[in-house]
């Protein structure tokens, strides 16, 4: 592991860098930062990472370039301990990532031909399924699962989309949309069928099979379903908005209310927003 001289980087890095390694330093540092472990940092990257992706849902490039600078933060948190440990440092991350990024791209920075983004996507899964069995080798894992490195930590419905995807290209996928359609119905039925009968746990069951075939959906759509429903989120917030303002120019609120008033301020709201 070694420190490029700091005249090759950028002075923003340069500080940023230095920041940490202060708030870090045993003698002097801020003991909150030096109470941090990679388990309990882990939750910020990742909450960072959604707030990234609000900012670019929201169209705000100003919140943009925080969000971005948090998750920047986070690189240089973990990479600043591992520095610590001695296991690796931000150099380390960025001549890794770096590598991978020709590595994987080699119709740019190599002699690879493609015609299409989708030739180019092809490409890529090629690219990593190599890597992937390379890593295997290495570690003298001659049958490692085509599914073992789709990390468990991901939001639910990210997992299934990605391990529906990965299972897709070697033949095990439903033929068409129609067909997983016809899948969800049949789920839905099975939901029903333990919901009428009163079993919670095999409801739980069924309503996760349920949740898998969307994200089966989603993947043969090519949508993030996590993207997906927070659009629909961010839509049920504005219509229960709009039924609490409506009820608060009665006189009322929701508490007050029952459903028929509510469902009918609901309907107004999703007729104003489709006008």
């Amino acid at each position: 592991m070694t420190d490029a001289p700091a005249e090759t980087r950028e002075p923003s890095i340069v500080e940023l860098l230095n920041i940490m390694a202060r708030l870090r330093d045993p003698v002097g540092g801020c003991a909150w930062d030096l109470e941090q472990t990679f388990a309990t940092i882990a939750p910020y990257t990742v909450e960072e990472a959604y707030e990234v992706a609000d900012a670019i849902r929201r169209g705000a490039m100003g919140d943009l370039s925080e969000e971005l600078g948090d998750l920047l933060l986070q690189v240089v948190f973990h990479a600043q301990m591992a520095k610590e440990a001695g296991a690796f440092d931000f150099d380390d991350v960025a001549r890794g990532v770096s590598a991978k990024m020709i590595r994987r791209h080699p119709h740019v920075f190599g002699d690879a031909k493609v015609r299409s983004a989708a030739e180019q996507t092809t490409a890529w899964e090629e690219i990593k399924a190599a890597e992937r069995a390379g890593k295997a080798q290495s570690r003298a894992k001659a049958t490692a699962g085509l599914l073992d490195d789709i990390a468990v930590t991901l939001p639910a419905l990210t997992r299934a989309t990605k391990l529906s995807r990965r299972a897709a290209r070697v033949g095990f996928v439903w033929p068409d949309i129609q067909a997983i359609l016809a899948k969800l119905r049949e789920e839905v039925a099975e939901l029903e069928a333990e919901v009428a009968a009163g079993d919670a746990a095999k409801a739980r069951e069924e309503l996760g099979d349920v949740l898998f075939v969307c994200a089966n959906i989603a993947r043969e759509l090519d949508v993030d379903p996590e993207d997906a429903l927070r659009e629909t989120n961010a839509k049920f917030t504005r219509r229960f908005a709009f039924i609490e303002r409506a009820l608060a120019e009665r006189g009322s609120s929701p508490e007050q209310s029952n459903l028929a008033e509510m469902d009918a301020l609901w309907n107004q709201a999703k007729h104003a927003e489709r006008s």
